[in-house]
């Protein structure tokens, strides 16, 4: 039986469609995007099995059950809005009861799971207040709070990350140097939480972690991915250990 601990990613994919007009001619496209191929390569030779569920499948196949939930160490809710979870296709299609999975999902943690937000435009409240975090059982959850409007703080020229808690165990053994970001989602600081990492001018939470009890919380603020994590992040020496950290972190009680 392998000894490797269950997380489960739900989210990081997205489908886009194009139109291509070439003279009298027009036809259009659709590409399937996976935003986690990096973060699963990192993972798959640690002591974590990661089991992935798009965006497009969390809709209807999430678990309805926190026991179904419970093979899980953790969960890790990525780029994903909060009406891909709460609203079942039998809701939006057919007008009939399902259970609210952001409430199975705090059912979860109470049990003892944990969780933990990485950030993207449809993270914490995101592009347009679209992902609508806010005033849900996920944000009670969470190291931190969503602001009610548009989140995105968008920044091309880069902003730098600045460890503040060098002793927490998620930034254990990492450089000290860090690529800077291309943007990520501004919140405020739970006042149960411990803030380990701020990010831009402003010093917005990057990387923040709760405790609380027999489960836990974290959070990364900008993405795992591109736009807002470009490709220096994969080449720096502490992108695979940070991961492996942060689900060190969040499974500890596991």
């Amino acid at each position: 039986m392998s000894s490797r601990k269950k997380i489960l990613l739900v989210g990081e994919s997205w489908i886009s469609s194009a139109s291509h007009a070439k003279g009298f001619d027009q036809f259009f496209t659709t590409t399937a995007h996976n935003g986690a191929v990096n973060f699963l390569k990192v993972m798959s030779d640690t002591d974590y099995d990661v089991t992935h569920m798009p965006s497009e499948v969390a809709q209807s196949q999430f678990p309805a059950k926190a026991e179904d939930l419970a093979q899980y160490d953790a969960i890790i809710l990525s780029d994903v809005g909060a009406n891909t979870i709460l609203i079942h296709p039998d809701t939006w299609l057919h007008s009939k009861t399902f259970p609210n999975r952001l409430k199975v999902i705090a059912e979860y943690v109470k049990n003892g799971g944990s969780i933990m937000m990485v950030g993207g435009y449809l993270s914490f409240q995101g592009v347009n207040g679209q992902a609508r975090y806010r005033n849900t059982p996920i944000e009670k959850l969470l190291p931190v709070t969503c602001l009610p409007y548009d989140d995105r703080q968008e920044t091309p020229e880069g902003s730098e990350v600045k460890v503040v808690n060098s002793a927490h165990p998620v930034v254990a053994g990492l450089p000290a140097t860090w690529p800077v970001l291309l943007g990520y989602n501004e919140v405020i600081l739970h006042p149960e939480a411990t803030l380990v990492a701020t990010v831009g001018e402003d010093e917005h939470p990057l990387i923040a972690a709760r405790d609380m009890g027999n489960s836990r919380s974290l959070v990364w603020t900008s993405d795992m991915s591109a736009h807002w994590m470009p490709d220096d992040y994969l080449a720096w020496p502490g992108y695979k250990a940070l991961w492996v950290n942060c689900l060190d972190w969040l499974t500890a009680r596991a």
